[in-house]
């Protein structure tokens, strides 16, 4: 089992250059590598990073690390995950966005996420027919409450200028509520919202946006020890319930299994993919 500070040496092996290539508004200017860094904002942690398939592009994966929420960890844990996605034919948008202890929290996190996926639409030749959100842990309760925006009337939120056609949970905290009540990551939930439970939770716990209009499907370690599988098996149940299309793969394994790109979890994300779309 990978441990999250061997995934992140893994993923720091492709650190994060900055070299002024970086443009604001979401054209993006190609790097050595191949990456285009999309600034969708003036904080140094609103940027996102586009990389693009040789041949035609299966659709657009937007991927959002996990760490809790928390400033200490970054788009570093996302990067073997977007290399792989392109080697499989996908443009991979690994995004970074404002986090707890560095500008982070409600509702700047969530306005960032929104505001990452929003800039594709200024992104010359992508094609946005589809786009999938794919987030781990605190990514992974991003990744499906993204999918979720049009459920938050009323708000700023709820009319997105790239719609996400389908979301996947990678060992996701997709009910809050539950979340808080088993102090998951020492008060993460509390942390990242501020203050005490008011009716802001509403609207920042996927579990309360359901039933979405688009896909969700949850993968999750049995094995999981830091978000329990009953975040993944409580939101499909519900979502089922309420007529949504979810679904939860159960895979062998920890918590970070399933970001681990040599793992058959990750195998399975892949195969998951391919069933969202009609791009083969």
């Amino acid at each position: 089992m990978l441990t999250l500070t061997g995934l992140t040496l893994l993923a720091a092996c492709s650190g994060r250059r900055n070299d002024g290539t970086r443009t604001v508004g979401g054209t993006g200017d190609q790097q050595e590598d191949g990456v285009e860094t999309i600034e969708y904002g003036s904080d140094p942690s609103q940027f996102g990073e586009l990389t693009r398939p040789a041949g035609t592009s299966r659709g657009v994966v937007v991927v959002i690390h996990g760490g809790f929420w928390r400033s200490q960890y970054d788009l570093s844990l996302g990067r073997p995950l977007a290399a792989s996605l392109v080697e499989e034919g996908w443009t991979a948008y690994n995004v970074e966005y404002r986090r707890v202890g560095g500008g982070g929290g409600w509702p700047q996190t969530f306005d960032d996420i929104a505001a990452a996926i929003d800039a594709l639409a200024d992104v010359d030749g992508l094609d946005l027919t589809t786009v999938v959100t794919l987030g781990h842990s605190a990514g992974g309760h991003l990744a499906v409450w993204a999918a979720g925006r049009p459920q938050l009337t009323g708000t700023d939120w709820a009319d997105p200028a790239v719609p996400v056609t389908a979301a996947i949970s990678q060992a996701g905290v997709v009910d809050l509520a539950e979340a808080i009540a088993a102090d998951l990551g020492g008060g993460a939930v509390q942390a990242l919202m501020g203050g005490e439970v008011d009716d802001r939770y509403s609207m920042a716990d996927p579990t309360a946006q359901i039933p979405l209009a688009v896909p969700v499907r949850c993968i999750h370690g049995t094995a999981d020890d830091i978000v329990p599988l009953s975040q993944s098996t409580g939101y499909v149940k519900t979502a089922r319930a309420a007529g949504a299309d979810a679904e939860l793969l159960e895979v062998d394994g920890y918590h970070f299994v399933v970001i681990d790109p040599t793992s058959t979890a990750w195998a399975t994300t892949l195969d998951v993919l391919a069933t969202l779309t009609d791009k083969r």
